[in-house]
């Protein structure tokens, strides 16, 4: 017998979440529950108490779940599926729900036989072992795993494949040995990516009052400045996970979004939560050095951006007028920070400002969106109809901010902050330069699908920007 022969003469079976697929699909469709049925979060509570199984199968009967969405390690699937066409029987065996487990076996078309869990019964560990040599004898299978949980599967399998493995599988596989077969390695480069460390850089905005009140050599306002900029990333990279989580199968069907750390499975979902927990602890905890007001728009902002990753940035315009307002949020942690009053003006000038800048976001996703009149985007509540208004909605807010910087330079506001008021006024058109450049970029396609970012990488803005900052010292002094 050759050695395809004697490979091929005993059945392979192969788990499912972290090994076929580089994800758990308990995690995975527990976010994608609470993001298509929110109320049932008060569910769950009860369900865990009938145990682990019946939980699986009551989220697993309430979703609506594509397998072709999942992220499959494809050297392990392309073994299986020449293994099948060579004749050999391939098994899946998972702890995860029938419902799943049959839905992605359907969907590969590689699998013989599915062993997985029904409400009673939660296939895994000793439970899968069992029921593997019940139905082919001690050493009678493969088996490929990944986790702690498949240990008792290797020590019963004839041969093991170790994919992936954490550190409890990694162990096993360094004293019985086996095959490996390593996963990707996790870099700062990939950790940096899912903190999003270059949208820290919106925070920036926190320090505009202490600009504004000529406070920028106070060195006591800007430490208070500086430890509210850290309190308020770490909250912001906390919620730029949660985003993520909840977004699993949207940003799969991304063109770009797909290589994100958690949807390309890169990261496990665990690991982020521990990451959120890590990150919120580190904003509480500096924040703990600032007025209390400053606590209170931190943890406002921390739950509007929670409502929005669930629920509001699929509605139609409430998305963007909840993103200018989180911007202008930010200013107003910078007052309660330092505790510098806070103006009119400014914060009408950021809404009207951050307002078209959202706008601009949801006019690209628009534009490249390949869906038929009448459709939606897919997580958005716009059709592709929507364009002209969102364009129209776009500049309009653009021009309202300029004008309301032009109404505040006229004040009486400026003659007694500012020596020479006169030196403020080229602001107007230096707004409407950098917001009128990115709706017309926007309109041939050139645009970043995040407008902040573009604006933080163009030179031409950063240029302008810098002009204007510099009038505005001056014009101080």
């Amino acid at each position: 017998m050759d050695v395809r022969s004697e490979r091929n003469s005993v059945p392979l079976a192969v788990d499912l979440d972290g090994t076929l697929i580089a994800t758990d699909l308990l995690w995975e469709t527990l976010f994608l529950l609470i993001r298509q049925q929110p109320h049932c979060v008060f569910l769950l509570p009860i369900w865990l108490l009938k145990g682990k199984a019946h939980f699986k199968c009551k989220i697993a009967e309430r979703v609506n779940f594509e397998p072709s969405s999942l992220p499959y390690r494809t050297e392990l699937l392309t073994r299986l599926q020449v293994q099948k066409g060579e004749g050999r029987e391939i098994v899946l065996a998972t702890a995860s729900p029938r419902k799943l487990a049959e839905a992605i076996a359907a969907y590969l078309g590689v699998f013989d036989r599915v062993l997985c869990t029904d409400p009673h019964c939660n296939m895994a560990s000793q439970t899968k072992r069992q029921a593997l040599v019940d139905l082919y004898g001690d050493g009678g299978f493969d088996y490929a795993g990944n986790s702690r949980a498949d240990i008792r599967v290797f020590d019963a399998a004839r041969n093991s494949i170790v994919v992936a493995p954490d550190k409890a599988a990694s162990r096993w596989h360094g004293t019985h040995g086996g095959e490996l077969i390593e996963g990707p390695k996790v870099g700062l480069k990939v950790i940096a990516k899912m903190l999003r460390v270059h949208q820290w850089l919106k925070n920036a905005l926190i320090f505009v009052p202490i600009i504004l009140a000529h406070q920028y050599t106070n060195i006591p306002v800007l430490v208070e400045g500086m430890l509210a900029f850290i309190a308020f990333s770490a909250v912001a990279s906390s919620i730029y996970i949660l985003n993520d989580l909840f977004d699993l199968a949207l940003d799969r069907a991304h063109s770009t979004k797909k290589n994100r750390p958690f949807a390309s499975g890169a990261l496990s979902i665990p690991f982020g939560l521990a990451c959120m927990a890590v990150l919120l602890g580190i904003g509480a905890l500096v924040a703990a050095f600032l007025p209390p007001l400053f606590g209170g728009v931190m943890l406002l902002y921390l739950v509007a951006t929670t409502v929005y990753s669930i629920t509001v940035k699929r509605m139609l315009l409430g998305d963007v007028l909840t993103l200018a307002g989180l911007y202008t949020l930010r200013i107003l942690a910078g007052c309660a920070a330092t505790g510098i009053s806070v103006s009119f003006w400014l914060l009408t000038f950021s809404m009207f400002f951050f307002l078209s800048l959202a706008l601009v976001k949801r006019f690209v996703e628009l534009r490249s969106s390949e869906v038929s009149v009448g459709e939606r985007v897919a997580g958005r509540g716009y059709r592709c109809e929507d364009q002209d208004i969102v364009a129209q909605a776009g500049m309009a807010s653009a021009f309202s901010a300029a004008l309301v910087l032009a109404l505040y330079i006229q004040s009486d506001v400026t003659d007694e902050m500012y020596r020479y008021p006169w030196l403020i006024w080229p602001l107007g058109p230096i707004v409407l330069y950098i917001t009128m450049r990115i709706w017309i970029l926007a309109r041939r396609d050139e645009m970043h699908d995040d407008p902040i970012v573009f604006i933080i990488r163009d030179w031409r803005s950063q240029a302008v920007a810098a002009f204007g900052a510099v009038l505005l010292l001056i014009a101080g002094l």
